[in-house]
């Protein structure tokens, strides 16, 4: 095992959700930003009142975290209420992209993209949010033949299911027992990742008999936090299942899938649920993720922290047990 690995990345803030990127030969993190407060904890989120991202870089695996300072706030991007959640990073045509969830002025997540010569910014946002876009944790997959997608959706205070009859009902009915669970929304970027150039939709999260998954299998079924990589040709769809606290994955032979439910990447850490990434570095496969050691379990506290991921020929990923060392 690595000196850094499975530890806090960075102590001198609270950091959580990474996006982690090799860009040059160097590891980019790409974090929400947790702040100290006394806000009690609810299903709706409203513990996490993020307002900023730092980037922070390494070296190496081996190397220091280090914190690259303010790349963007609140106060740099006019549509913006609050609730900086999860972001994402792409590199596209010699730009490095932000790409954001937050609130806009009706208190509706919508996601937003901002651009920068330099891997850790500034970011200089894009004047508005990507019009038919919202909920939360965008991740983008720049595919081989330079296409790219954007996976995103979250449940309960990300909103996703509030979407379900094309535009933004806060009372919608939230699906439950045997009806089909909601899966991550999916859209194409243009070149510029200025607008969709694909009307948004579900993906669909199969079983092994290739039945949607139900609403109530907490245990397997898509909650936030999509994250996408490729192994052989295939698409993994990875994810948290929020309740149930486990990290998953599926597999799928296209981009929109659809993905057939194949295992657990991660069981539980400490704090309410974590939220990841994966990445290749120097040929061998890395998860990184976060808890809430740093804080001794306070959830929206939390730390960056990475660990080996074995991931097999066949594209089997085999389960971490993130205490066992």
């Amino acid at each position: 095992m690595r000196a850094n690995e499975r530890k806090p990345l960075i102590t001198s803030i609270y950091t959580a959700d990474p996006s982690a990127h090799v860009y040059n030969g160097k590891i980019y993190i790409y974090p929400s930003h947790d702040f100290e407060h006394d806000c009690p904890d609810d299903d709706n989120g409203d513990q996490y009142i993020m307002k900023d991202y730092h980037i922070l870089s390494m070296d190496s695996l081996d190397a220091p975290c280090v914190d690259n300072g303010l790349a963007l706030s609140e106060d740099d991007v006019p549509w913006v209420s609050g609730q900086m959640w999860a972001p994402d990073s792409a590199f596209v045509g010699g730009k490095y992209y932000l790409i954001f969830p937050a609130k806009d002025h009706d208190g509706i997540f919508r996601i937003g993209v901002a651009e920068s010569d330099s891997p850790t910014g500034p970011f200089v946002p894009q004047k508005d949010y990507i019009k038919g876009s919202y909920s939360i944790d965008p991740a983008v997959l720049v595919d081989d033949d330079d296409r790219i997608y954007c996976y995103y959706g979250g449940l309960w205070g990300g909103q996703l299911e509030m979407w379900q009859s094309g535009s933004f009902d806060k009372d919608a009915h939230r699906p439950e027992g045997d009806e089909d669970a909601l899966g991550p929304m999916f859209a194409e970027f243009n070149r510029g990742l200025n607008a969709f150039i694909t009307e948004p939709k579900h993906l669909q999260i199969l079983d092994e008999n290739g039945a949607p998954l139900k609403a109530s299998d907490e245990d397997r079924r898509y909650f936030e936090g999509p994250w996408m990589h490729k192994h052989h040709g295939k698409y993994y769809l990875s994810y948290s299942t929020g309740t149930t606290h486990y990290l998953c994955y599926a597999e799928g032979d296209r981009p929109d899938g659809p993905f057939t439910y194949k295992g657990r990447i991660m069981e539980p850490v400490l704090g309410w649920t974590t939220h990841h990434s994966i990445v290749q570095i120097d040929g061998e496969w890395y998860l990184f993720y976060h808890d809430c050691e740093l804080s001794g379990g306070i959830t929206h506290e939390r730390c960056v922290k990475y660990t080996r991921l074995n991931i097999a020929e066949d594209g089997t990923i085999e389960t971490i047990r993130p205490y066992d060392f």
